[in-house]
């Protein structure tokens, strides 16, 4: 079930990156979107034709969409804020206490992040950065086959760690019903966060885009989802901003013959159960560690209710790749860049001075990736696709803004205005030198 890899087959297969312009759209993604358009057309081009009809009929759109590809019939596309009070009420008061303690280590995490304004005197007059927040943000939580309240959680506090005044959650609806997962209302309930719309899929992204009669218009959307989602938050990008466009789950694990095979396979089933496209790689030296490994994959997967989603996602996505050494493994990670890099070695703070491309390192066998997608501290949203190479995990400084300011004192004008006024020259735009000179020409003059 888990395959073992040379270093040459593993490049060419589970670690070759494809531009998500490359990735194959599977035969039934294009069947199904031919049954609902009665024509062929590309994924792009479906959620073109979603984003538009949403942008000109607003909710009578939303509410077709949302009927005709979740099935649901909405009279009210925000969620009556009693709604997610009932559900909070009614979790297990060893729940609460669960969601209570993860909400406090990620606020805990996010508040040592520096925020400040600063200004200085140093250069004439003063100049500086102000930092504010961004006012108003959209925040996806995905609710398909696995429901993730932890990302209610893992993006609203951070953008309340920021100050953002005004907080949106879209997230889908179960199938069959009028209300989104009630562990999701749960958690909006638990991180104070109101204003909730049942709406799934491109059509959401597109209201928090453009704005409906029952929605306004967001700044900045955040949060990952299917290719639908993602194809969405591309289109709108301009329209409003976006913390990035989020591929398929992934974990690499950097293991020696110190690590525990058990524990290793269960790092990697707990992320191959995700989706059939999510990724789980082991880089080790220990052959020997390898092939127990791949033994207790097989015998784990047994005991668990998504293993068919599993089975496929290690037979494609999946596998052990055997290195010379823990070096190599180390440059195979770096190249690939993965969303969470585990490293179960024996002096795992050595290795990490020399890793420069994750969306987060786990240190040891007892922080294992699950901790993070749940409690640790850090958000679980993630730089994927090899993004990490430049990207950052989700954190307060995704949700401010900041301005500069430019306050000169008129000595400070005056000395710098003539090299400004050649370099505009320089440039050709005469009226950038002019606007220089005439001061130049004209001081002491009164207003």
């Amino acid at each position: 079930m888990l395959p073992i890899l040379d270093i040459e087959t593993a490049q060419n297969t589970i670690l070759k990156r494809i531009p998500p312009a490359e990735q194959p759209v599977p035969d039934a993604v294009l069947q199904g979107i031919e049954k609902l358009f009665g024509e062929p057309l590309r994924p792009t081009e479906a959620v073109a034709r979603i984003l538009a009809s949403i942008r000109q009929q607003g909710d009578q759109a939303l509410k077709h969409w949302t009927w005709v590809l979740d099935g649901s019939e909405l009279e009210n596309l925000r969620v009556d804020p009693d709604q997610l009070f009932f559900a909070y009420k009614s979790m297990s008061d060893e729940l609460k206490n669960d969601y209570q303690v993860m909400a406090t280590r990620i606020k805990t995490f996010h508040s040592k992040q520096p925020t400040t304004s600063w200004l200085t005197n140093a250069l004439g007059g003063t100049l500086g950065q102000l930092i504010r927040p961004i006012r108003r943000v959209g925040l996806y939580i995905p609710g398909g086959t696995a429901p993730l309240p932890s990302s209610v959680f893992m993006s609203a506090i951070p953008a309340q760690v920021a100050g953002v005044p005004e907080i949106v959650i879209v997230t889908p609806p179960q199938r069959g019903s009028n209300l989104p997962h009630p562990s999701i209302l749960a958690a909006c309930a638990a991180c104070g966060v109101t204003e909730v719309y049942t709406l799934g899929g491109a059509q959401a992204i597109a209201s928090l885009a453009y704005g409906t009669e029952s929605i306004p218009a967001v700044d900045k959307i955040f949060g990952p989802g299917n290719l639908f989602v993602t194809l969405a938050k591309q289109q709108v990008y301009g329209v409003v901003g976006i913390d990035g466009l989020a591929g398929p789950t992934e974990t690499m694990v950097i293991a020696d013959d110190t690590a525990r095979p058990a524990w290793v396979a269960a790092d990697l089933l707990a992320q191959a159960e995700h989706d059939l496209l999510a990724s789980a790689i082991l880089l080790t030296p220990s052959r020997q560690l390898a092939e127990a490994v791949q033994i207790e994959v097989g015998r784990q997967v047994e005991s668990l209710s998504r293993a068919e989603i599993v089975a496929a996602s290690l037979a494609n996505r999946g596998g052990a790749v055997v290195t010379p050494d823990l070096d190599t493994a180390v440059q195979l990670a770096n190249a690939y860049g993965a969303e969470h890099l585990c490293l179960v070695v024996a002096d795992p703070w050595r290795l990490s001075e020399k890793i420069n491309s994750a969306g987060g390192i786990f240190l040891g066998e007892h922080s294992f990736e699950v901790l993070g997608d749940y409690i640790a501290g850090p958000s679980h949203v993630m730089p994927t696709s090899g993004t990490a190479r430049f990207a950052s995990p989700l954190n307060v400084w995704d949700f401010i803004h900041i301005i500069s300011l430019v306050a000169l004192d008129p000595d400070t004008a005056r000395q710098i205005s003539p090299s400004a006024a050649r370099i505009a020259h320089l440039e050709k735009l005469d009226a950038h030198a002019s606007a220089t000179e005439i001061r130049l020409a004209t001081q002491g003059e009164s207003a």
